[in-house]
């Protein structure tokens, strides 16, 4: 066993049985080391879900009752509030976003514990009519069990607390595992729940590569449900093994979201926000609005102005309070985006910004991408089809609003879009043809916790937060009750 002792198991921090070699979490921003940690082996990963499965059956947790459980989960939401400064800066840290962006994330992951402290024994289930008065018969809602939670690295506090909070709230035990790339903030989270003082194996953890560490947790018997997010090849796999376990499966998945701008709207607003839409934590978002499909009469001007914006956004470390977008979380993505950049210039898209590493000095050490904007593309091209994950946004020309909508549907994906325009009935009108699992309405990235959040197609399957969040991590069970049981006379005496 290694001296780190950062694996979270039974209620108590350890180090990796197997004494694997620890692994070094680095700042995106100039390649220094933050911090290191342990790696979990299979015999860790079993060690938790154990864990997890002897918590769940001694029903200290998942036998509490409803309104305790939410006063945990509104005491853990005051812990986080009050360490939002700290947790701001780890996160900020960890995955190179801003200060600001980071303080958000915090935020979501507050509203998340709240809102779900809030529904869970609101919908203690309901009575079924069975057309006999002698017949009781209603609906109830079980915990599934252990839940394996598998965040992703771009959000790594927000992706976890939207799953952590409603599996909680029903009453499960889980296994959590963050993202390799930035588990600093993660790390952090299950500090503080300690001063919430759940029972021993409520809440385990395990750090390591997804292939490894992440493979483990997928195929453990003993896992009752995986929520999983991340990429889609990813995604594929964890659904492969949840099928040969019979296992419940959420995901959040990739993808390639359309941002229609009407003529009629108003361009400032527009260009402000296709911007944000784009490039906030430098296009390594999901529902990063990275295909944007603009009107005839304003295509030539939004580009150019568009293009002037792009290229004045300013990089650095997301502790400078100058910064407007950070780096990328490896030079590995880095270079894979920059592969879609030369791919893009290859199919024809026309570069009007971006598309090279910046030439400040004090930016080198980093992996830091200029804010690309690529002009005149169509669907024959990879650049809009698939998803870049980086600060690349692409530019389509539509003239119809039938054009419009048959462009943004055009896509595998179907996470998030938007519609920009003046006409309440246009935007209304386009909105309900959309098949997105988040549509805005002129604007784009707001998350409420109380609304339902996932995709269609290859965007994953099952819903994040609001009450169908809550019920992914329930089982719904009839109970039927004959309250004047007699002879059935079914058979012959």
């Amino acid at each position: 066993m290694t001296g780190l002792k950062n694996l979270y198991i039974d209620g108590r921090w350890s180090g990796s049985v197997a004494g694997l070699p620890p692994r070094q979490v680095l700042n995106p921003a100039d390649g220094s080391v933050l911090a290191t940690v342990c790696v979990a082996s299979a015999d860790d990963v079993d060690l938790a879900v154990r864990s997890a499965r002897t918590g769940f059956d001694n029903g200290q947790w998942s036998g509490m009752p409803v309104r305790e459980r939410g006063n945990k989960l509104r005491e853990i939401a005051q812990i986080l509030a009050d360490n939002r400064v700290n947790l701001s800066h780890i996160e900020s840290l960890d995955a190179g976003k801003t200060l600001k962006e980071a303080g958000m994330d915090v935020d979501d992951a507050v509203s998340a514990f709240r809102y779900f402290a809030n529904i869970a024994d609101l919908d203690a289930g309901r009575m079924v009519d069975a057309g006999d008065p002698n017949i009781i018969s209603r609906i109830g809602y079980l915990p599934v069990g252990v839940c394996a939670l598998i965040s992703a690295w771009n959000f790594p506090l927000q992706t976890l607390t939207w799953k952590l909070a409603p599996a909680l709230a029903a009453g499960n035990t889980v296994v959590i595992k963050p993202s390799e790339v930035t588990p600093l903030s993660t790390l952090k989270l299950l500090e503080l729940l300690e001063q919430a003082d759940l029972p021993a194996g409520t809440v385990n953890l395990v750090l390591g590569p997804g292939a490894q560490v992440g493979t483990a947790l997928v195929q453990h018997p003993g896992i009752d449900l995986i929520s999983f997010t991340g990429g889609s090849e990813a995604g594929q796999k964890v659904m492969e093994a949840a099928a040969k376990g019979i296992k419940k499966v959420t995901l959040e998945l990739g993808g390639k979201n359309p941002n229609i701008i009407f003529a009629d709207t108003d361009f400032h607003t527009a260009v402000d926000n296709a911007l944000t839409a784009a490039f906030v934590h430098s296009g390594q978002v999901c529902s990063a609005g990275s295909r944007l499909i603009v009107q005839d009469q304003i295509y030539d001007r939004f580009v150019r102005e568009l293009a002037r914006r792009a290229d004045s956004i300013r990089l650095g470390h997301g502790q400078d309070p100058e910064t407007e977008c950070g780096p990328l979380a490896t030079a590995e993505h880095r270079e894979n985006v920059e592969r879609h950049i030369t791919q893009a210039i290859a199919d024809g898209a026309r570069l009007v910004a971006g598309g090279v590493r910046p030439g400040e000095e004090h930016l080198q050490s980093g992996n830091f991408l200029r804010p690309t904007v690529f002009a005149d593309c169509d669907r024959s091209m990879a650049i809009v089809r698939e998803e870049v994950f980086g600060p690349v946004v692409t530019v389509e020309r539509f003239s119809t609003e039938e054009e419009a909508v048959f462009l943004a549907n055009d896509t595998e994906y179907g996470l998030a879009g938007a519609v920009w325009s003046n006409d309440a009935s246009q935007v209304h009108r386009v909105a309900e043809q959309l098949r997105h699992g988040t549509v805005w309405i002129n604007d784009y990235h707001p998350y409420l916790p109380q609304a339902e959040w996932g995709g269609f197609g290859k965007s994953g399957l099952g819903r994040e937060n609001g009450l169908q969040g809550l019920n992914e991590y329930r089982e719904t069970r009839h109970i039927y009750q004959n309250i004047a049981p007699a002879p059935s006379r079914w058979f012959q005496d």
